[in-house]
């Protein structure tokens, strides 16, 4: 699954509903969806917190794709619904609790 278009972040999210939360990689972002501008992340966002469904992002060093990604990261660090994790253990370890959770 790769986050390159609005249709590609709907079926994301049926997926993450059929699961109950997902975890996309890094190699599953377009570049498209580090530049903020383009609105990628803010929609692939929004609609995981609207329909509360649980969505890790594994990026390994967010300040490859500059200070306005850090800054995204940074403010999704403690939320409730999306999160953005070095490894891909961390983000599962925190699917599995947020799970729980909803």
């Amino acid at each position: 699954m790769r986050i390159d278009s609005p249709s590609a972040i709907s079926n994301a999210l049926a997926t993450g509903m059929e699961e109950g939360g997902l975890v996309l990689s890094e190699a599953n972002l377009a570049p498209a969806f580090f530049d903020l501008t383009s609105g990628l992340a803010g929609e692939l966002f929004q609609k995981f917190v609207n329909y509360r469904v649980p969505l890790a992002l594994v990026v390994k060093d967010p300040a490859l794709h500059g200070e306005r990604f850090v800054e995204l990261a940074r403010e999704h660090r403690n939320h409730t619904m999306v999160r953005i994790f070095p490894d891909h253990d961390t983000a599962a370890k925190w699917l599995a609790v947020a799970r729980r959770v909803e």
